[in-house]
């Protein structure tokens, strides 16, 4: 089986490492990542002008483009028979209404439109607390093993996130569940012309058995996602 993994948070970013490690017994892995961190930027592709790319090694690609220009890149060129495209291990959630600006979730809907099975994943960040990015692969090797062996539909993929704080005693549960609907409260702070955002995403609402409530509950939150 051939895998080919790729972020919105850049090449070095330790999530794509943790993921890199995660996959690797699981099949032939082909890292095609962006050089540099694309969180927010959503579905944006280049058309006009060129997508450079340099090879850092014989199975790993650095692109100066956006997580869905390394989706297409990937499955065109670098590895078109590639069995999975896996985006991921993103630092922060992508829940909710968070998918549709999500970098992390564009590289998998990308691939899904170009008929190749995909997963995106991400780690919940609870408030003032770090990442073990060690346990987060740990426990997304589990999970993604286990949804790779699950029935695709077409144009579908899936959006995993995994809640926060991890550590390699526990043994998590995964609940497959809806997307909350209810955005996020948020708010700008003006200084001189500029704005800044203001939100606080650990508060956002949470109906039940939806993929906030699951994930913020201390369980996998596993979504079925349709482009």
């Amino acid at each position: 089986m051939k895998i080919v993994i790729s972020n919105d948070d850049g090449y070095d970013a330790p999530g794509l490492k943790a993921l890199h490690k995660a996959v690797d017994s699981l099949g032939d892995v082909v890292v095609v990542a962006p050089r540099d961190p694309q969180s927010g930027v959503g579905h944006s592709i280049t058309l006009k002008d060129g997508v450079s790319v340099r090879q850092a090694n014989s199975l790993e690609y650095v692109v100066d483009g956006s997580p869905a220009d390394c989706a297409r890149l990937a499955l065109k060129v670098m590895a078109p028979d590639a069995d999975w495209l896996i985006a991921g291990i993103n630092a922060g959630a992508n829940l909710g209404t968070d998918v549709y600006p999500s970098g992390t979730v564009a590289a998998a809907r990308e691939a899904a439109i170009m008929g190749t099975r995909a997963i995106a994943i991400s780690q919940y960040q609870a408030s003032g607390q770090k990442i073990d990015w060690a346990a987060t692969s740990y426990q997304a090797a589990t999970i993604l093993a286990r949804i790779m062996e699950e029935e695709l539909v077409p144009g579908g993929f899936w959006n995993i996130n995994l809640p926060h704080p991890l550590d390699f005693d526990s043994v998590l549960q995964h609940r497959y569940c809806s997307l909350e609907k209810r955005p996020h409260d948020f708010d700008f702070i003006q200084n001189d012309r500029s704005y800044a955002y203001s939100g606080d995403i650990h508060a956002r609402p949470r109906s039940g058995g939806s993929d906030v409530d699951v994930c913020y509950g201390g369980e996998i939150s596993v979504t079925l996602m349709r482009y």
